[in-house]
């Protein structure tokens, strides 16, 4: 089969396709013929050995493919799952980390719910809990995660929903996914600072919920932002930069509130994820939710998908083509 190796830990340039061995699947595993699979931010954390759990070489990245079982109760039905090395043709995958997709949802659409959908909804309902009528600062709007998270938080009643999103395009996207307002985050190199736009988007007022994914000084700053009983829920770092130390007296002075995530955790659960799923599918068959599915890119493409991620080209979920039958 083909697959993306890789051998030595670093950059985009370290992607290898190769030709490797079918995997052998580990008791109750199936296999499953990859017709897609999804590009993750994270995946280029893994690529350099810098995400949240240590890799070994080699490895093949990738979190997430469409296909087809060759076996199992889903046998012959274009499903998705979550897996480990998903930039191949063929993968192994644990029944409860396999759902079927509808006719009515694209491989990419059900790419963008399965991993970055399922983080949305658990970072909104699980993690911060939002309540109808809170404001939501949804950081990097207009990725995978975000395009979703914005959608979501309207969909649950959320008072106001804050986007920012680097680029006027990007703002644009989030506007007409129902962010009430957006905001461009390179305020941080001038005035007002990042804190004081994301309270002047709130009418003034500190904000309820902020999604953040960023690190280093996007994340004090939207830490200044939150209003008493306000919660910062963190589930990524993209900047690579660390964030500053949390001093828990100030936490408890302000009644705040610092969550971590990590959708790993609910993996390990059987239908950890079912609840999740069941409702994004259900939200997006019926209209109500639109996964954005951006560029789809060749196996043999694979540095530009991660070079175009890094340098934050993208928007919504970026797929790689891994088989020509690939709706």
């Amino acid at each position: 089969m083909r697959a993306v190796r890789i051998t030595a830990f670093g950059g985009p340039e370290n992607l290898q396709v190769t030709d490797l061995p079918e995997p052998v699947p580990d008791e109750g595993q199936v296999l499953i013929d990859v017709l897609a699979a999804g590009v993750n931010y994270a995946d280029t954390h893994q690529s350099e050995n810098s995400y949240l759990a240590p890799q070994r070489l080699p490895l093949i990245p990738g979190a997430e493919v469409v296909g087809m079982p060759r076996s199992g109760p889903h046998a012959g039905r274009r499903v998705v799952a979550l897996v480990a090395g998903g930039y191949a043709e063929v993968v192994a995958a644990h029944p409860h980390l396999i759902w079927p997709v509808p006719e009515t949802i694209s491989d990419g659409a059900a790419l963008a719910l399965v991993l970055q959908g399922t983080t949305a909804w658990h970072l909104l309902r699980t993690s911060a809990h939002l309540a109808a009528g809170e404001s939501v600062v949804v950081h990097a709007a207009a990725g995978g995660v975000g395009t979703l998270a914005v959608q979501l938080a309207r969909e649950w009643g959320a008072g106001r929903v804050i986007a920012v999103a680097s680029t006027a395009d990007k703002r644009e996207l989030a506007l007409g996914l129902g962010a009430h307002v957006a905001v461009d985050p390179t305020v941080l190199a001038g005035a007002p600072s990042l804190r004081e736009a994301l309270v002047a988007a709130n009418a003034g007022d500190g904000v309820d919920v902020v999604l953040e994914m960023t690190g280093g000084p996007t994340f004090t700053e939207s830490l200044a932002a939150l209003a008493p009983l306000g919660r910062l829920v963190v589930y990524g770092m993209a900047s690579r930069q660390p964030a500053a130390a949390i001093d828990p007296g100030r936490l408890m002075a302000s009644s705040r509130a610092v969550i971590g995530f990590w959708l790993h955790h609910l993996t390990r659960r059987p239908g950890g994820l079912d609840e999740a799923m069941d409702d994004l599918v259900r939200l997006t068959v019926e209209g109500r939710l639109r996964p954005v599915v951006g560029a789809t890119v060749e196996l043999a493409q694979v540095r530009r998908a991660h070079e175009d991620l890094r340098a934050r080209r993208t928007v919504g979920k970026l797929v790689l083509r891994v088989s020509p039958e690939q709706g």
